[in-house]
């Protein structure tokens, strides 16, 4: 174990090395007693499922699973930290490099025409390559046709539109969580601060109003105010509309083309003195003192 990667749905992503291969992994630890407690053994099943099925250069591709004993785990290439930390770092992100954060993680939302709704897009869960980033953790998705509609409340809170009602709601959730995360790029911050249980927030999210910063070119304020129409029937909610947008006028959504403009700030950011610091966000490798490292 070479260090720790990020903190996913229901454990950690930890960096590790195949002594044997002389490759780099990141590798999800989940306890089984964790998915036992909270009922989510299937979840996790799903999990491989879906990305087994998935295959994109924006989404964090499965290598492998195993389990032992106690632990289930889920290991794919590794990644140079999440966009949270660089958020954390910089505090916010100048609209050019919105557009390609964007660009990037639209593009990865073709996985509604798979008929997959992740449900749990954040900046927690969007891993950084060498130069650009990748979706990850599908530890909530589920696969869910178009026209169908799930009822489970689940997700990370602030990221949460009407799951927060525990439904119906389809693949525009994923849309309103995207539009959540550029606004909290852009300007620094959230829209709305937290609250403790899903029906206090669900009040918040029904009456507020956000305020985008005048400074902002039209054309994202457009974007952001499409992607945060509180009636998911009017939002922007598919590929196809989001590409259209004022705000991506000669931008390429082509994967490939995409993949031969590097995200300048992951290049920048992976050499900053704190970046470990703040990747671990509190979290101690001393709890993996015990850890079995045979087993992985």
């Amino acid at each position: 174990i070479l260090g720790l990667i990020a903190k996913g749905s229901f454990g950690p992503i930890l960096k590790v090395k195949d002594i044997s291969k002389e490759k780099i992994y990141a590798v999800k630890v989940l306890p089984k007693s964790e998915l036992l407690k909270r009922g989510v053994l299937e979840q996790s099943k799903e999990e491989v499922i879906v990305q087994r099925q998935v295959k994109h250069p924006f989404i964090h591709n499965l290598q492998d699973c195993w389990q032992t004993q106690r632990h289930l785990f889920i290991c794919d290439y590794c990644s140079t930290g999440d966009l949270h930390t660089c958020w954390l770092l910089r505090s916010h992100f100048g609209e050019e490099e919105v557009r390609l954060i964007a660009a990037e993680l639209g593009s990865a939302l073709f996985l509604h025409d798979l008929g997959i709704m992740h449900r749990d897009i954040k900046m927690e869960n969007i891993l950084l390559n060498d130069q650009h980033l990748r979706l990850s953790d599908f530890g909530l998705s589920r696969r869910l046709k178009r026209g169908g509609r799930a009822f489970t409340i689940c997700g990370t809170i602030q990221y949460m539109p009407e799951i927060l009602s525990g439904g119906p709601y389809n693949h525009a959730a994923d849309w309103w969580s995207l539009g959540i995360m550029l606004f909290s790029l852009a300007t620094g911050k959230f829209p709305l601060t937290a609250e403790i249980d899903h029906c206090r927030m669900l009040a918040k999210v029904r009456d507020f109003s956000y305020a985008v910063p005048e400074t902002f070119s039209s054309a994202l304020i457009l974007l952001l105010t499409e992607l945060l129409c509180k009636n998911p029937m009017n939002r922007l909610r598919n590929l196809e509309c989001f590409k259209m947008q004022t705000f991506f006028r000669g931008t390429s959504f082509d994967p490939y083309i995409l993949q031969k403009t590097p995200v300048e700030f992951i290049l920048e950011l992976r050499t900053h003195p704190d970046w470990a610091a703040k990747s671990a966000r509190g979290f101690s490798l001393d709890y993996f003192d015990n850890f079995d490292c045979d087993q992985i």
